[in-house]
């Protein structure tokens, strides 16, 4: 079935209807207009699943690509027109252009944190960029994985961008099949399974993937500011955001009033029995739930603790007293449980950091821009906020994605289209005139070359 959907987008693709700019922004806004028919059943559905507010589940994932298909829109045309390039003089009287052309089919694999946004948004740029696209959500959120199924018959024509649903026998599947791109959002020990397939065939891919990400806080950082916006960033979907800090390194002269200060802001988000919060989302399965759990026994919790398996719930939760070679710390936590380490020096912070692998984002909350620049320039990471978390994500301006074992790639606005398309180098060249110290005939063609190319 998967290997005949693919051969009937490849035949569609090849008559060369999606490239051009009239058809892409069409088929935008008919994905657009079916979103907005559907608006009430992804909030609904992703409640049920995920037990996601309606601020979060609109800000996050609805409204999120929203802004994404906005952007693309206004900004399409330019970024489809032929770019001219400089060129030198060794080639006189040639003009240098860069064409950008669609992959031809791109296959999407979701994960099931935000099943809606992670699902869409890439396939966003792949319409842009002119591909014909196979979306696989995640089969751990089923609901949205049939709605989405929905969404997409309704706006087009399988032959053109089509949902497939399975487990991991359909992932499986999909990818010993021949795409022209894969865009792949999910796990490190997944991405590598990913890139395998992929490597088979030579296929470009993007990797989307996570890792531990820090946040630190230093001595001369606005505590409260820090407090309230670690906390949101952390517990919002219950920690399951790949860009969620994962541990937190404070400053030991900070750290009590931080701790006291984050405390407050969890009471103030989600009540003093978050498990009745209209405001703070469930565990997506019993079997993440209870990995989770095994988590509380590490260290000494300050805060939270408290869960319930069966509901899929797990307090917000603050540990401390950990040490760097629990299980806890030797894997992405992706839940609602944040150890806190104390550092005296930011150079420890930063020797810390450097025990894992490159993190997908990183959070700096400080007052001093040297400490501000000196972390920028000796941690490498694929994009994060100084005093903030998150936000980085929410700008179309700025690609997202990560570096080393969290990813490569990156999308979101421009980088969304430059991610699902390929760039041909095409020299024009004139016939007007020929160089003839290029050929070896020419009597002092070396003397010249040497010239020219010194």
């Amino acid at each position: 079935m998967s290997a005949e959907l693919l051969a009937k987008q490849q035949q569609y693709f090849r008559t060369g209807e999606t490239t051009s700019v009239k058809f892409r922004l069409k088929q935008l806004k008919k994905l657009k207009e079916a979103i907005e028919s559907y608006e009430e059943q992804i909030m609904e559905i992703l409640h049920e699943e995920l037990r996601k507010s309606p601020l979060e589940a609109y800000s996050m994932e609805i409204g999120f690509v929203y802004k994404e298909i906005r952007f693309m829109m206004k900004h399409l045309r330019k970024w489809t027109k032929p770019k001219r390039v400089k060129t030198p003089l060794t080639h006189l009287g040639a003009k240098s252009f860069l064409y950008p052309e669609p992959y031809g089919v791109s296959l999407i694999i979701a994960p099931w944190n935000y099943p809606f946004q992670l699902a869409i948004a890439p396939l966003v740029g792949a319409i842009a960029a002119g591909n014909c696209a196979i979306v696989k959500p995640s089969e751990y959120t089923p609901k949205m994985s049939a709605l989405l199924k929905k969404i997409i018959s309704k706006a087009f024509d399988e032959q053109y961008v089509a949902v497939v649903e399975g487990g991991v026998d359909v992932s499986t599947e999909l990818l010993k099949l021949r795409f022209d791109h894969i865009f792949f959002t999910g796990s490190v020990p997944v991405g590598k399974i990913v890139m395998e397939a992929a490597s088979r065939h030579l296929t470009p891919l993007t990797l989307e993937l996570g890792g531990k990400s820090p946040a630190i806080v230093d001595e001369t950082a606005n505590l409260e500011r820090a407090a309230k916006r670690l906390v949101w960033g952390k517990f919002a979907n219950a920690g399951q955001t790949c860009i969620a800090p994962d541990y937190l390194l404070v400053h030991e002269a900070v750290k009590e009033q931080l701790l006291e200060k984050m405390k407050h802001y969890i009471r103030e988000f989600y009540g003093e029995q978050p498990e009745t919060s209209e405001h703070y989302a469930k565990i997506v399965s019993e079997r993440h739930t209870k990995r989770l759990v095994s988590f509380l026994h590490q260290g000494t919790i300050v805060h939270g603790g408290r869960y319930e398996i069966e509901q899929r719930w797990i307090e917000p939760t603050i540990i401390e007293g950990v040490s760097w070679d629990d299980p806890i710390m030797q894997e992405e936590i992706f839940g609602p449980i944040l150890p806190v380490f104390a550092f005296t020096s930011i150079d420890e912070a930063i020797a810390s950091i450097h025990r894992y692998e490159k993190p997908l984002a990183l959070y700096i909350f400080s007052e001093n821009h040297r400490v501000q620049q000196h972390i920028i320039e000796r941690v490498s990471f694929g994009g994060g906020c100084i005093n903030d978390t998150l936000m980085h994500i929410a700008t179309p301006y700025l690609p997202f994605g990560g570096v080393g074992q969290s990813g490569f790639g990156a999308y979101h606005g421009k980088a969304s289209f430059d991610a699902f398309s390929h760039y041909k180098s095409v020299l024009k060249q004139t016939t007007a005139l020929d160089l003839s110290i290029r050929y070896p005939n020419h009597p002092n063609a070396l003397k010249w070359m040497k010239r020219l190319l010194k």
